[in-house]
């Protein structure tokens, strides 16, 4: 299953944020990566390769690679609604994000490998595809076995984010898809319109 596993904070610091999460060593060097750092001396950037910026960061943010992406905006172009605005809720409603967003995980790689080490279940049966697409009133759990793990429950316990199209029981440990997130609930630092405007040439 392909997926990027290179550095992740000198991609971060590529962007200037901390696309993969709290990132101790990115926040020590948060300027671009290079033997001159913020010294070296950085042209105008081209429309062209801001728009490849603002896709390979959505791609890198969402763990997803160029074939996976360019099909989801595919998808999205069919779709009814704003183009930019369908595929992110393309890739917010991926399993993967999902349990990465109920907090099962403290990050989207992990949520991925939870997935495909099939610790989790959708309405009540194993699912190990971390690109499955969830509907409204999907019932996303911890399987029965996999509910003792420390690293899941270490992540619930530090888990702090509200979202309000997500429901958590803590007892059961499942939460319910309620619904698919506007483009305001999704905090994502991501010009959509970009990634269309660059697919679109």
């Amino acid at each position: 299953m392909a997926r990027y596993t290179g550095p992740k904070t000198k991609i971060a610091r590529k962007f200037g944020e901390a696309i993969f999460g709290d990132d101790k060593s990115f926040e020590k060097r948060n300027y671009p990566p290079g033997q001159h750092g913020n010294a070296r001396r950085r042209g105008k950037k081209s429309e062209y390769a801001i728009q490849l910026m603002e896709k390979q960061k959505a791609k890198y943010t969402y763990g997803i690679l160029e074939r996976q992406f360019r099909n989801m905006f595919k998808k999205a172009t069919a779709a009814p609604g704003i183009t930019g605005q369908v595929l992110l809720q393309l890739c917010e409603s991926r399993l993967d994000n999902v349990v990465y967003r109920m907090g099962i995980s403290p990050s989207r790689s992990g949520a991925r490998q939870l997935v495909s080490h099939r610790h989790i279940t959708v309405n009540g049966e194993k699912v190990n595809i971390p690109s499955y697409q969830l509907k409204p009133g999907d019932v996303v759990g911890v399987r029965e076995k996999s509910k003792s793990l420390s690293a899941i429950n270490d992540s619930l316990a530090n888990a702090s984010h509200v979202y309000e199209w997500i429901t958590w029981n803590g007892e059961k440990k499942e939460g319910t898809f309620v619904s698919i997130p506007e483009r305001i609930q999704i905090p994502e630092n991501i010009n959509e319109q970009f990634i269309v405007e660059l697919y679109s040439k």
